[in-house]
């Protein structure tokens, strides 16, 4: 896995804070920073955290005190505080799941605490209805990169790849595999590809193309949420193509965590009894789930604007960087499928990362986050974040901040 491939919205944001426990530790016994990439790590989070002009600000860069109390201060919006905690996953939990099986236009629903353990438990449950264990799916999706080989070290799944293009299977490439498969699994948006997503047309194609060879259909949606620009459609009519569907709390909705499957009634409970397998069944999870329905009531409805806001932002980095005479950029997708997206340039990226933190510290203005070398040698690259604070920049400023980012490179 390259270091381009790494998840720059919660892979990379929280190994750095996992990296910072032992400058901390250090510190707290009186020793100080132990290395200077720690030291270089704390300034960039100090430095993002104090700008005053952000496209987004990330639950990681908050402290603690700020997200407690930003959950204390909306918690009352959408729960009774006069209510019952919740108990192994009732009460405030399963209002949660209904809300979201509602959303999604499936029976029922399960609240799990990561993706990961969601994606198993629903795949292994199909791998049993169906018969066969092989799952069908792009070798960006997230279980082949980011989950260290969970699948098959887990649960005995076995992995086929339609297509090595970066983009989702067609409904050709589905069609033709020369194996049989139980299971489509599909990731909406593709995010290891850039946040690619089909069109409306290629989607419905690729699932019926599934459906003839007798396979079920499973839409990774973690970031599922903001895909109704794009398809033109509501959240229900886009997973009533699927027969099961994951989404996560946290991408997108700005949750503490957390993620829930969706489906038939029947494979939900199955799933259930996996998730008490692996450990999934947490005694009391009202913060997490408190987060997760004040996304849904905050964020969920502004999604569609910081789609079409991102669209606006990419263009004018673009005409950004051609105005300021960088050699060569990408921005892609051009225009964004959803409100993330990624850029290429031809530096180093501990160049760029450099610049950018030189930027924000000297004007008070973040365009950019961390750099990450790109798979092709001498490109760096980096992902893009439009939300609410985003929808304050207009396209000159964005121009703008662009030619302040290129005039502190070498």
């Amino acid at each position: 896995m390259t270091s381009a491939e790494e998840n720059a919205e919660d892979r990379a944001a929280v190994a750095e804070e996992n990296e910072e426990r032992p400058a901390r530790a250090a510190e707290n016994a009186g020793g100080g920073a132990t290395d200077p990439e720690e030291t270089n790590r704390t300034r960039r989070r100090a430095a993002l955290r104090a700008a005053e002009r952000v496209l987004w600000r990330p639950g990681i860069d908050a402290t603690l005190g700020e997200r407690l109390a930003a959950l204390a201060d909306g918690a009352w919006t959408v729960a009774d505080p006069g209510r019952a905690t919740d108990h192994y996953g009732d009460g405030l939990v399963t209002d949660l799941e209904t809300r979201v099986a509602g959303l999604l236009g499936k029976e029922a629903a399960a609240f799990f605490p990561t993706g990961t353990m969601a994606q198993q438990a629903a795949l292994r449950s199909w791998a049993g209805r169906t018969g066969n264990a092989t799952v069908a799916l792009h070798p960006l999706a997230h279980p082949e990169v980011h989950e260290r080989d969970a699948f098959s070290t887990v649960s005995g799944l076995r992995v086929v790849h339609p297509t090595q293009e970066p983009r989702l299977p067609d409904a050709d490439e589905v069609r033709d595999l020369d194996e049989p498969f139980g299971t489509l699994m599909l990731e909406l948006p593709l995010r290891d590809a850039g946040y690619v997503l089909p069109s409306w047309e290629e989607l419905s194609a690729a699932v019926a193309a599934a459906r003839e060879r007798d396979a079920v259909v499973h839409f990774d949606g973690a970031r599922l949420w903001e895909c109704g620009t794009h398809f033109g459609r509501p959240l229900d009519e886009i997973a009533a193509l699927a027969d099961s569907v994951y989404v996560s709390f946290y991408k997108s909705l700005g949750g503490i965590g957390g993620a829930a499957l969706a489906g038939p009634r029947s494979l939900i409970e199955e799933a259930r009894a996996w998730r008490h397998r692996y450990g999934g069944t947490v005694f009391q999870q009202f913060p997490t789930v408190l987060s997760a329905l004040l996304g849904l009531r905050r964020e969920l409805p502004r999604l569609p604007e910081y789609v079409r806001h991102a669209r606006v932002v990419a263009a004018a980095l673009g005409e950004g960087f051609a105005a300021s005479g960088v050699p060569w950029h990408r921005v892609h997708p051009e225009p964004p499928h959803t409100h993330e997206f990624r850029v290429w340039l031809p530096y180093d990226p501990s160049v760029l990362t450099e610049a950018a933190v030189l930027q924000a510290e000297e004007t008070g203005t973040a365009l950019f986050r961390r750099w990450f070398p790109a798979t092709v040698p001498g490109l760096a690259v980096t992902e893009v974040t439009v939300a609410a604070p985003g929808l304050e920049w207009t396209p000159q400023d964005v121009r703008d901040a662009v030619g302040e980012f290129v005039r502190r490179l070498p």
